[in-house]
């Protein structure tokens, strides 16, 4: 076999890349526990010593965790004074929470998955899913974290106001289900923004509802506001907007939960879809978000599907072309892209 000496010192490179990235991802946790990126940015230019005492540290563990955080370009390194500090953009993505830039979630997320590995490599040889709650807390945690600022940012704002006639009914006073709703985060945020409605979050992941329900009332949203366990195929009511966050390529069976929408939802009503942007085949998604979400399909939410009834299996990058076949197999005639960002595709559908 002739080897191409070229090629492989630019894998060697990707991967040498790759392997401080994949290290450095729990050195992340670490800060973010510990209120190390906080802190820096609280305090300005510090020295290990300072940052240590801020933050009841051992000065020898930070001092490490600095120099590989200045590497790894997440905070600034100024040499001559021996002092790290971090730009805004760093404060941003690292120090911030909720910011549109954070990602803390995300590394959270990926803790899980490390976490969680044997158990999908055992999947990987039987063939069998791994369910949503048999995962590491972390993942729970790390997934609102990590959707909440991207809804925060678009979802009251922009992406219910481009849906055919659905502000004005929250306006004026819905009936609203979110369905797969985990710790609440997106049925609050409806919530704070349109009193007059009624929401209701359905999971079946209980201690997630229990995350829900006092976040609600922190949030003083419990009067409109409402946690009850249930799937996506037998949730009851009747309601003016049904949204899917995030969740209906984890569903074992979505054809038959778009179907249950349409049953659920008022002549007028309208199903929100809310799921991660990617294109309709792999060569579309060969770019750096496609890489880390077939990670989290791979791990997350592909195991997910198959530990259901159905075991659809739709991935997380399933694409406009595949949810649309979906969406229509459940009994929808109208069906469009009603927003987007980088991160998401907003479709709309309606009978």
């Amino acid at each position: 076999m002739e080897i191409d000496e070229a090629k492989l010192n630019a894998l060697v490179g990707k991967l040498v890349g790759d392997l401080g990235a994949a290290a450095g991802a729990a050195l992340v946790m670490v800060g973010d526990k510990l209120g190390l990126y906080r802190a820096i940015a609280e305090a300005g230019p510090v020295t290990p010593v300072e940052l240590a005492k801020r933050t009841a540290t051992a000065e020898r563990y930070v001092r490490e965790w600095l120099a590989q955080q200045a590497a790894a370009g997440y905070v600034e390194y100024d040499a001559a004074a021996g002092r790290y500090s971090m730009t805004p953009e760093q404060r941003m993505a690292l120090a911030v929470e909720g910011s549109p830039a954070c990602v803390l979630g995300a590394f959270e997320i990926v803790g899980a998955i490390h976490r969680d590995e044997h158990k999908i490599t055992d999947a990987f040889r039987s063939g069998t899913g791994v369910g949503w709650h048999e995962h590491d807390m972390a993942l729970f945690r790390g997934t609102e974290r990590f959707f909440r600022p991207g809804y925060a940012a678009h979802l009251v704002n922009e992406w219910l106001p481009a849906l055919e006639g659905v502000r004005e009914k929250l306006e004026r006073g819905a009936r609203v289900a979110d369905v797969g709703c985990g710790r609440g985060a997106s049925t609050i945020l409806m919530a704070k923004a349109f009193p007059k409605s009624q929401f209701v979050g359905f999971d079946y992941h209980q201690p997630s509802l229990d995350h829900a329900i006092a976040e609600a009332h922190e949030a003083g949203v419990s009067g409109n506001t409402r946690f009850a366990r249930a799937v996506a195929k037998d949730y009851p009511g009747t309601y003016d907007l049904v949204a899917f966050f995030d969740c209906l390529h984890d569903m074992g069976d979505p054809t038959g939960a778009a179907a249950h929408v349409r049953e659920s939802l008022t002549p007028d009503g309208t199903w929100m879809i809310v799921e991660p942007m990617a294109g309709d085949s792999v060569a579309e998604n060969m770019n750096p978000i496609g890489r880390f979400i077939y990670a989290a399909s791979t791990m997350i939410c592909t195991p997910a599907s198959l530990a259901q009834e159905g075991q659809a299996a739709l991935g997380a990058q399933a694409g406009e072309k595949k949810l649309r076949e979906v969406i229509g197999a459940g009994g929808f005639t109208r069906i469009r892209r009603a927003a987007e960002t980088p991160f998401n595709m907003v479709l709309e559908a309606r009978a």
